[in-house]
């Protein structure tokens, strides 16, 4: 990179961080930098682009010092802790960075078609990589969506930043590293299991899985059991055969409904009101795909939002998923190494990650978000839940 270049750059940063890109213009970053307008123009298309190259440098500078921060790390726990620990510890010293990453360049549509984007995808894949090997090696649960766990990961260092910028709760996100790691460890470490309670939930969800993919005629217990990872005969001392299994999927997930139905008006235990908060959230906002995307691009991450009413609102709001953990503590239901900030802050960024994506890359509906949704839920519960 040429010095013009990099001068150009580095005043666009400062300029950003300072006054934000409605004040940094092309004329005060030439000023800035020592040199003439037409010569911006002559690296940059615009403002817009400038910002963009601002950010994307930036990510690149992250991404080398990652690999070098995970070089020599071999097990995947360590590694996990590793990319979170580095994860928060770079946003704590380059907040300019995170105001110009969060605040003006992940808020506009544009960004996402950048090479910028390509590299934070990188830095997802190397994310992705940790968590897979850790299956591989059996350290982290088979059973999790991978996909979903990132966006966990990611959201949370996304709030925790946003915390610390724009709310002014934390003085530095790196505090919360060990309660961020005992909330992201409950939900995937690998836990000793009953395994006479466990084969038949296993046995049911992948048989649900596998006639829906093949219909009942062309399913076949080898495959179910496969799926299930137990052995066939297994199968066979819990169901009849294949017909018996069939009718007992409807069976348990009907005793499930008239179980929940003295809960549905009325909900006392702290779990439930979890599972409901959640759902809750999520139905909010997603009738609405207009009103979801202008609240995710345009409100969240403008840094005006967290001094208005409306935020003061959405935090009274908001609160209650903290109190919900609170009295699930006290009542001996959750753990109590559980931070409900912590833990708020990870669903505000997994849901953030995941109905963004929806917004931003499902245009033809791919997703299934009722089972995402689903999916979510099952792992914010497993992080909670007293042992």
């Amino acid at each position: 990179m040429s010095d013009n270049k990099y001068g150009i750059l580095k005043a666009a940063e400062e300029l950003i961080a300072e006054s934000g890109i409605a004040g940094a213009t092309i004329a005060k970053v030439a000023k800035k930098a020592g040199v003439a307008d037409s010569l911006v123009y002559q690296y940059f298309k615009g403002k817009e682009d400038l910002l963009f190259s601002v950010a994307t440098e930036r990510m690149n500078e992250s991404l080398c010092q990652l690999d070098e921060q995970l070089e020599g790390i071999r097990d995947p726990e360590s590694r996990l802790r590793k990319f979170i620990w580095y994860s928060l510890k770079y946003n704590d010293t380059h907040p300019g960075y995170v105001r110009t990453l969060l605040f003006e360049c992940r808020s506009n549509k544009a960004f996402y078609s950048t090479p910028g984007y390509q590299v934070m995808r990188k830095h997802a894949a190397v994310l992705m990589d940790i968590l897979k090997s850790g299956i591989q090696e059996g350290v982290f649960r088979k059973d999790i969506n991978l996909y979903l766990l990132r966006e966990c990961v990611y959201g949370l260092v996304d709030f925790e930043a946003v915390s610390k910028l724009a709310v002014g709760e934390l003085d530095e996100s790196i505090k919360d590293f060990d309660d961020i790691m005992t909330l992201i460890l409950a939900m995937i470490s690998v836990k000793q299991r009953d395994v006479n309670n466990d084969k038949e939930p296993r046995i049911l969800k992948a048989a649900l899985e596998v006639f829906s993919q093949k219909g009942f005629g062309k399913a076949r217990i080898t495959e179910i059991a496969q799926l299930a990872e137990v052995a066939e005969g297994t199968i066979y001392d819990y169901f009849k055969n294949k017909e018996d299994l069939l009718l007992s999927i409807p069976e348990k997930r009907l005793q499930a409904h008239v179980d929940a139905l003295s809960e549905a008006f009325f909900i006392k235990p702290p779990l439930s009101k979890l599972r409901r908060f959640i759902k809750f959230h999520f139905w909010l906002y997603l009738p609405d795909r207009d009103f979801l995307q202008v609240f995710l691009l345009d409100v969240q991450l403008n840094k005006r939002f967290y001094g208005s009413k409306a935020f003061d609102l959405f935090m009274t709001y908001i609160k209650t998923l903290e109190e919900i953990i609170k009295e699930g503590q006290e009542q001996g239901d959750f753990r109590t190494d559980i931070n409900p900030h912590v833990f708020r802050n990870m669903f505000l960024g997994a849901f953030s990650h995941m109905a963004l994506r929806w917004v931003i890359m499902d245009k033809d509906n791919r997703f299934d978000k009722m089972k995402e949704i689903e999916q979510l839920t099952n792992l914010f519960c497993q992080a909670v839940v007293a042992a």
